[in-house]
């Protein structure tokens, strides 16, 4: 495993970083997410991220037991906080001093630990002033009960100020977790600049475009059964932007590249986010350990000039890269 500084803090976690969403309390029995966590351990992993939001509170349960035993000072956690958890009630979302500072004594209750080592908001809150949000942050940091602070999907504009804001309150915005793939590239343009002037860090989810990138979806055939395509509870709404035969077409056509640096194409897609300075990991879920144990051979891999170019000429036009995107697919206002 390979350790990389999450932006310009001091703070080092694996490259390789074991995320939970869509699986723990939902998707796979406890027992099995259990052997997931304990096998990333094995290999090497020591950072972990979650949110409340996941399973609706279920996923950080599980992630605490899981972790149960282990040194504390020896993994990071992450969670974050901003969807409607429990009973969905009117403050139940949102980045409001009130959710914020209920949400953190629920989220480390369920993880069993008295901190965690980073903190995100899950989206920018468009109905809570910028301030009131940060200003709980800073509390928050000051209170012990999160040593980072983070985001996740903000645009460039909210990053920059949000940072300002953290600076006068005196902590630091150190972290950005936006989805990031071959296939999906809108922060290059202007999230990824204005990280690296402002020191931030991206812990980027979906490198694998939801499973698209290993090659399993064949153009003109239906998905295999049990994938995330067959999904109706979300995953297949989340995946069907890339499910279209000329993206799977070309998809196929990057096999001879992975297969030319001994990867899988899993393991390529992988890869290849972790080939931008300014990513600090890439997160990756599993449903079984054997998952595990081949996405974490992406640690590590250099891959060659040509090789990113191939990447580049095979994917063409079906590569997302207008940086307008972040905007467009986040929430505009609170969630119900």
């Amino acid at each position: 495993m390979e350790f990389r500084y999450l932006g310009s803090s001091g703070l080092k976690i694996s490259e390789i970083t074991y995320g939970n969403w869509l699986t723990h309390g939902s998707q796979v029995e406890n027992d099995v997410a259990t052997q997931c966590v304990h096998t990333a351990l094995d290999e090497g992993i020591t950072s972990f991220d979650t949110a409340d939001a996941y399973a609706n509170t279920q996923a950080e349960s599980v992630l605490g037991d899981a972790l149960k035993g282990q040194r504390r000072e020896s993994i990071e956690i992450f969670t974050k906080v901003y969807w409607p958890t429990g009973p969905r009630g009117h403050n139940d979302v949102g980045l409001s001093r009130k959710h914020i500072m209920e949400s953190v004594n629920g989220s480390l209750r369920r993880l069993q630990t008295d901190y965690v080592d980073l903190y995100q908001a899950h989206r920018y809150d468009t109905e809570t002033p910028l301030e009131e949000t940060m200003q709980a942050f800073a509390d928050i940091v000051r209170q012990g009960k999160a040593l980072y602070i983070g985001v996740s999907e903000w645009t460039a504009a909210q990053l920059r100020a949000g940072h300002t804001l953290s600076k006068e309150l005196g902590f630091s915005l150190i972290s950005s977790q936006p989805q990031y793939s071959m296939l999906w590239r809108v922060i290059e343009d202007e999230v990824v600049p204005t990280s690296r002037k402002l020191g931030i860090g991206q812990i980027v989810w979906s490198p694998v475009a939801q499973g698209v990138l290993t090659g399993k979806y064949k153009p003109g055939q239906a998905p295999p059964a049990g994938s995330r395509a067959t999904d109706l509870k979300g995953g297949a709404d989340m995946i069907s932007r890339f499910m279209n035969d000329d993206v799977l077409t070309r998809v196929q056509k990057l096999k001879p590249i992975a297969d030319d640096l001994n990867l899988s194409m899993a393991q390529l897609a992988v890869a290849w986010v972790l080939q931008n300075d300014n990513v600090s990991a890439a997160l990756v879920g599993a449903s079984r350990p054997e998952q595990v144990r081949e996405n974490v051979k992406a640690a590590g891999v250099t891959i060659p000039a040509e090789s990113m170019r191939q990447i580049d000429k095979v994917l063409g036009k079906v590569v997302e890269h207008d940086a307008a995107m972040t905007s467009a697919t986040a929430p505009q206002s609170r969630p119900a």
